[in-house]
This record gives structure tokens, sequence and C-alpha cells, in this order.
């Protein structure tokens, strides 16, 4: 579990047959061998790791859910260490697992991202939303569409700040709003 507060941005070193290597410090101060890291809000297990970078094994499955296809060399990506539980609450609960890949509308401070309209009942005003692991507050929903606010420092400290129109980023929705839909469904016919 991980909070989508993120504490590094690492830089992609290569992707290859489905082994994915990062540059980072900062995650790997107590790192171990099977440990989870969120990249970008997907959670992976660390396969290897020296001080200065960190390996993780992507499957088919990984690669078609997610916007790991655009990464190249040298791209930024949002890192964060599974949460610990002496650890503050920061975000929200999020799991690290993708529902969709979105892509950018309109940059930030007020971040548009479009999403599978599949995925909008799950959003809601002042709701959570993890946008490539970051954990945002939704402004609005509109269609296909949300918005987000981004502070100045989440712009700097995240990747979030670089993103441009049509890029592609992950989203994972609320997953107390999917267990809720998943409760009362049975009995919406009765």
């Amino acid at each position: 579990m991980f909070t989508g507060i993120v504490e590094e941005v690492g830089v992609v070193e290569s992707l290859e047959s489905g082994r994915l290597r990062i540059g980072a410090s900062a995650v790997l101060e107590d790192v171990g061998l099977g440990d989870s890291i969120a990249v970008n809000g997907c959670c992976l297990t660390v396969v290897e790791f020296t001080d200065a970078m960190w390996e993780a094994d992507l499957s088919e499955e990984t690669l078609e859910r997610t916007a790991f296809r655009q990464l190249g060399v040298g791209t930024p990506v949002n890192l964060e260490r599974a949460v610990a539980a002496s650890q503050r609450m920061g975000g929200h609960i999020v799991q690290g697992h993708v529902d969709a890949v979105g892509a950018i509308v309109e940059r930030v401070p007020d971040l548009r991202v479009r999403v599978p309209s599949e995925l909008t009942k799950y959003m809601v005003e002042k709701g959570s939303v993890t946008v490539d692991g970051v954990s945002l507050t939704i402004v609005d929903v509109i269609d296909d569409t949300f918005s987000v606010a981004v502070i100045p420092h989440t712009a700097e400290v995240t990747n979030l700040g670089s993103k441009q129109p049509n890029d592609l980023v992950n989203i994972e929705v609320d997953v107390i709003a999917k267990y809720v839909e998943r409760m009362i469904t049975p009995h919406l016919n009765s």
C-alpha cells in the first residue's frame, strides 16, 4: 500500500526485454529484494539494486495497462516506497494498481486529464485520485475528464510539472469507491 506522496523523482536508465532500470537514491536507503516501490503509481517489485539504481521485471499485463510504453531513457518517474505502519498517512490509500491510462488535456496548475468514461463514476468533487502516483484532490468531473489543482510544490517535486498535452499518465481511482459500488450493486434492483 502507498499514500500517493512521491518521495523522489527517479530517471529511467533502460527498459529492455521487460526489465526496467531506474536511477534513484532516496527510495534505495533501506531497500531489499522483493520490496515494493511505486513507479508513476504502479507497484513494482525490486529484483536487483545498487546504491544508485534498481530494477523491476514488467509483465505483459503491466505494459498493457500502464503508460510505461512511452517510457524512454531519461524519462523522469515518480517513486514511492510502500508505506510503513509507523508512517503518517499523508495522501490517501493507494494500491499501486493502475486502473487506466489517461491523457493530459491541460497542463498544471489546473491539470485536466481525459480518462475512459467508465472511470468517472468513481470520481467526485473533493474526492481522491492518483495521477502518475501522485495523490490529488478532484476539482471537477466533466464527461470523460477530471481536473485537479496542482500546487507549485507538487509540480516541482513530481513529474507532473513537465507533463504536456497528450502525454499519457497512470490513473488509479479511489479503491473505497469501487468497494462501495460492489457492495451496493446487488441490492439496487431489489
